[in-house]
């Protein structure tokens, strides 16, 4: 008699008052990620839709740190397969001039003042620390200017910024950080 305690999982569990992933939502998206790579026609999934996804926590699930791992690797996989379609459809020209667009706004945005980069939440309302978002943005634009990339997708992925009143718009930043994940991954 085969229970479901003898399957194997694939990842370590969380054990203790520890929480984790819920293992039946890791699954399931894992069995539709393969099936979305497998077809290899246009893809249902998007690399941006591994960064952005989300799972409940619960006692016993899937270990955060090993989950997010697989993820990481699996956004990158989405994004290549994805940066090959590009190329293939309308060249490699295109796809460098949309990096390049990218980089410019991204440029844009980490040139503006201390401060001053993202739209700040209104009075009753948290957001990201300015100052710890200006640090992170100081030491991308840095890398910027001497034309290399020394911070790798997941240091971009996992980095945290504390709350603050009326700190800077939390939309904002993830999304020039989805960006600038996307800009290392086309140079890469």
């Amino acid at each position: 008699m085969n229970h479901s305690s003898d399957i194997e999982s694939p990842f370590p569990l969380t054990s203790g008052r520890e929480k984790g992933y819920r293992p039946d939502q890791v699954d399931a998206f894992l069995d539709r990620a393969r099936a979305a790579y497998e077809e290899g026609g246009a893809p249902e999934l998007t690399a941006e839709d591994v960064r952005s996804l989300a799972f409940k926590m619960q006692r016993k699930g899937y270990s955060p740190r090993h989950v997010d791992a697989a993820l990481d690797r699996l956004e990158d996989v989405f994004f290549e397969r994805e940066r090959r379609a590009v190329v293939r459809e309308q060249g490699e020209d295109e796809w460098w001039r949309e990096a390049r667009a990218l980089l410019s706004d991204v440029r844009g945005r980490i040139g503006r003042p201390r401060g001053k980069r993202f739209r700040r939440r209104g009075v009753f309302a948290l957001g990201y620390r300015r100052s710890q978002v200006d640090a992170f943005l100081d030491r991308i634009g840095k890398m910027f200017a001497n034309r290399e990339i020394s911070v790798t997708p997941g240091e971009v992925r996992e980095v945290v910024f504390h709350p603050e009143w009326r700190g800077y718009d939390e939309a904002q930043v993830d999304a020039l950080l989805d960006a600038l994940v996307d800009i290392i991954l086309s140079t890469r």
